[in-house]
């Protein structure tokens, strides 16, 4: 029970919750008011950092969710050409996290990175097609173990100003085993093949535990 009111922070939100607690102080000083709007952004910073526990099926059958948010998209696409997957088809969902949703990103599947690809970009509204395309993002390619090729896509939104990667090319991941995380609004996209999807548009999902596609 209190790991689910309180429960673990991930190591990037440290910095930013003393920023909020000494402007909590300062505040203070001032105005009651002022202190309470201080400590409502504390809480604020607390719950947008925070990592909880996750229950992972742990099925190579099925694709689990990376982000908390809502399921704005269930389509087939070109893969990314920035993997150079432009001339092959995929399915992709995409998931837009607000700023109340947890941050941290998961693996839709157990499988080998191939390969990890930083791209700068704008800060659009995460939501608009046109953010796949032009924010900053971070890909990750997957071999999953049936030897498909899995595509996970973090997107900075409006207000996020950096991707977090927690992750290295070669490295063999579990499923729903954490990757990384955005700051502060964001959006993540998976591309797969060879899975049928299990979700629908509007629908809300949690980072390692809804299911979106089936063998």
């Amino acid at each position: 029970m209190f790991s689910k009111i309180f429960p673990k922070l991930h190591s990037e939100g440290y910095k930013f919750l003393v920023i909020a607690v000494v402007l909590t102080i300062i505040f203070y000083s001032f105005s009651n008011f002022l202190g309470l709007v201080g400590l409502v952004l504390t809480i604020w910073v607390y719950y947008f950092f925070r990592d909880p526990e996750r229950v992972i099926i742990e099925d190579d059958n099925y694709l689990v969710s990376p982000a908390d948010g809502e399921v704005i998209k269930v389509e087939e696409v070109n893969g990314p050409k920035e993997l150079g997957l432009e001339n092959k088809k995929f399915n992709k969902i995409s998931i837009f996290m607000n700023v109340f949703d947890c941050h941290v990103n998961r693996t839709p599947c157990a499988g080998l990175v191939e390969e990890i690809l930083y791209k700068p970009g704008k800060f659009l509204n995460a939501s608009l097609d046109k953010a796949s395309e032009d924010n900053e993002r971070n890909y990750y390619k997957i071999k999953d173990p049936h030897g498909n090729e899995i595509v996970i896509v973090q997107i900075a939104g409006l207000i996020a100003r950096r991707i977090v990667c927690e992750t290295n090319k070669n490295q063999d991941l579990k499923q729903g085993e954490r990757i990384g995380m955005i700051r502060f609004g964001s959006r993540a996209d998976v591309y797969y093949e060879n899975y049928k999807p299990l979700v629908k548009i509007g629908q809300r999902s949690t980072s390692g535990e809804t299911l979106l596609a089936k063998k």
